[in-house]
């Protein structure tokens, strides 16, 4: 259908796994905050190096079978991402090696916490204002307008 490729090509999906990563980070990160006081509590939290790698190669792939950037991406489990039917995936998280290791046995630091959280959040408006962009254009194409 028209509509399947248009809503596959160019940066949408890309944009659209961008944005569940950020979305579920959010909620990790928030979280780690709500048991920053919890003893034995160890924080958790997915790498968005790792994140940026894996959407890299899953991009690349499609290049590589369509010679462009059409289709749907072709997401792969790995260690931190765990693809669902439907397209969809769920971040896997990891024990984070940050913060001081406290006497209750909870690894705090509430600086890298606030600072993990604002640029998660910094990545999501982003990733946000780039599809509402996208979007509108589709949508002035799908009116007639100019």
């Amino acid at each position: 259908m028209i509509l399947d490729d248009v809503l596959s090509s160019g940066a949408l999906p890309a944009l659209e796994a961008t944005i569940r990563f950020a979305g579920q980070r959010n909620r990790l990160i928030g979280h780690n905050i709500a048991n920053i006081t919890t003893p034995n509590f160890q924080q958790k939290d997915v790498s968005p190096r790792d994140f940026q790698d894996w959407l890299a190669r899953a991009v690349d792939d499609r290049r590589a079978k369509t010679g462009g950037g059409h289709g749907e991406l072709e997401l792969d489990s790995d260690r931190q991402f765990r693809v669902q039917r439907g397209g969809g995936f769920e971040i896997e998280p990891l024990k984070s090696n940050g913060g001081v290791l406290a006497h209750d046995r909870n690894n705090r630091d509430l600086e890298l916490l606030m600072q993990d959280l604002a640029e998660n959040l910094a990545a999501y408006q982003v990733a946000t204002d780039l599809m509402r962009s996208q979007m509108g254009t589709i949508g002035v194409a799908i009116s007639q307008r100019v």
